[in-house]
């Protein structure tokens, strides 16, 4: 979604300057009065913008007194989004972000009424204005040492913002890929190509999509605690197209029985994408009528790698169920874990071990265990242990460890691992596994759902992986920190 104006300033700026860079698109301002109606309220001159800002940010003198419309109670306030009050009227949402250097502001476009402001998360252009805020504060924030190099990038931005922003419509936020290959391109070209993409790949034509979803989990085998888990997927995408404006669709699909993808977020250079897509959402209740796919993204790709569109999932299982007993006898722990593969997961693993970590306890002096499969090894710091799974399960898909440790006297001297929440018995297993050409969701993208509307035709390469991440299983014989419902699912 387009964006009205952006601007770069200083905190210390005296009132009534103009900032050290702005760039408002008329063509965007038109539309803002056709959809905003009555609500409309037009851009001032950026001196009387920015004084306003100032006021409502506390930057001026006036921050010493009380102002009706930024400190009254009644004002609900909004991290990051202002309402600027100009002569004309509320200047709304304004997206400012502020660093000890500068100050990043954004005005996107509203497309309906103003009146009452709509919510937040119904206006797409409000997460695509703080993506390319980011890009544009890690660009500012690279290899600046003086005021030649922060002139010389100024200069710079106007012209990277013709690629990436053309016309107001962020499609591509990541401004420092960008910079070498537009200065390049833009010394010699021969293709007429549009005035704001002034370049293109030179190269092997090829389309790589990367499907990777993560899973959380907490386990705690216990009546009064819920186990919880989630999936979070993101679609990676690098496409080298030898093509002024290349068009590029790639359709994720599920198999029958596979989880809906839930809190879709797409990239900026995404251009058109299915209302029902962007609808589901794992805070409502599911329903046999969730959209399953295919979720199709049009989009005319960025020049380097980038995250077309990020996800959720509720599964209905963890990948690998486990359990985890620990009982203390003096200075000695005797523990029990059992850990079982899911029959519907696949049995390929890249890597696969469960780290059994010890806090607030002196060294492992004793190591006795018994184990159905696998390998175990005590770490260097002689605080942890390392069960090594290995590739694959055995056909049964369940393995199981039992083991007593001996700990030596704590000392001063030693420098053994100290966490504040695991204290006692209050412990934990974390598996760290990576399932290649896998996903949980059963999501993919194949060759044959990658369209790429070029005259050469490209070598197109397809992957997916599932990743554990923050994968816990407690001791269900202590207390356990339990997590908020709403974070896992």
């Amino acid at each position: 979604m387009p964006i009205r104006g952006l601007w770069v300033l200083r905190p210390g700026q005296s009132n009534g300057g103009p900032g050290l860079f702005s760039r408002c698109f008329p063509t965007v301002e038109k539309r803002a009065k056709v959809f905003n109606g009555a609500s409309y309220v037009q851009l001032p001159e950026d001196a009387v913008f920015l004084n306003a800002l100032r006021v409502e940010l506390g930057l001026t003198d006036q921050d010493k007194s009380f102002v009706e419309n930024r400190d009254s109670c009644s004002k609900i306030t909004k991290t990051s989004v202002y309402t600027v009050v100009v002569a004309e009227g509320n200047l709304w949402p304004v997206l400012s972000i502020q660093t000890n250097e500068f100050i990043y502001v954004s005005l996107p476009l509203v497309e309906q009424s103003l009146k009452p402001q709509p919510p937040l998360i119904s206006i797409h252009g409000i997460s695509e204005a703080f993506s390319l805020l980011s890009g544009l504060m890690t660009y500012m924030n690279l290899y600046q040492k003086n005021e030649a190099e922060l002139s010389a990038k100024l200069e710079q931005l106007s012209l990277l913002l013709m690629h990436a922003c053309p016309f107001g419509t962020p499609t591509d936020t990541n401004l420092n890929g960008i910079m070498d290959i537009v200065t390049d391109a833009s010394m010699n070209h021969t293709q007429k190509q549009p005035s704001w993409n002034t370049s293109k790949f030179k190269g092997k034509s090829q389309v790589k999509v990367c499907v990777t979803e993560k899973v959380k989990s907490m386990q705690y085998d216990k009546m009064d605690a819920t186990d919880m888990w989630q999936v979070c997927g993101t679609v990676i995408c690098k496409c080298n197209l030898d093509a002024a404006m290349p068009n590029v669709t790639v359709s994720l699909n599920l198999p029958a029985n596979g989880s809906p993808l839930q809190d879709i977020l797409v990239h900026p250079c995404v251009t058109s994408v299915d209302s029902a897509v962007l609808t589901s959402s794992s805070v409502e209740g599911t329903d046999d009528s969730a959209f399953s796919g295919p979720y199709k993204f049009p989009f005319t790709p960025p020049l380097d790698s980038f995250s077309l569109c990020y996800y959720t999932s509720q599964v209905p299982v963890p990948p690998i169920l486990g359990f985890y007993q620990v009982k203390e006898d003096d200075l000695q722990l005797k523990l029990t874990v059992t850990l079982k593969l899911h029959e519907s997961v696949k049995n390929g693993f890249e890597y696969c071990e469960a780290r059994i970590p010890f806090f607030n306890r002196g060294s492992i002096t004793n190591l006795e265990y018994k184990m159905s499969f696998g390998q175990l090894d005590v770490s260097r710091e002689k605080s942890l242990l390392v069960w090594v799974i290995g590739q694959k399960f055995p056909k049964s898909l369940e393995i199981s460890l039992t083991a007593t440790v001996t700990f030596g006297p704590r000392s001063n001297i030693e420098q053994q691992a100290v966490d504040p929440v695991c204290t006692g018995n209050t412990s934990y297993v974390k598996l760290n596994f990576r399932i290649p050409e896998y996903t949980l969701t059963g999501c993919y993208a194949d060759q044959h759902s990658v369209q790429v509307f070029s005259s050469v035709k490209p070598k197109i390469i397809t992957s997916r992986e599932l990743i554990s991440s923050d994968y816990y299983i407690w001791n269900s014989k202590a207390p356990a920190p339990l997590v908020c419902r709403s974070l896992f699912l």
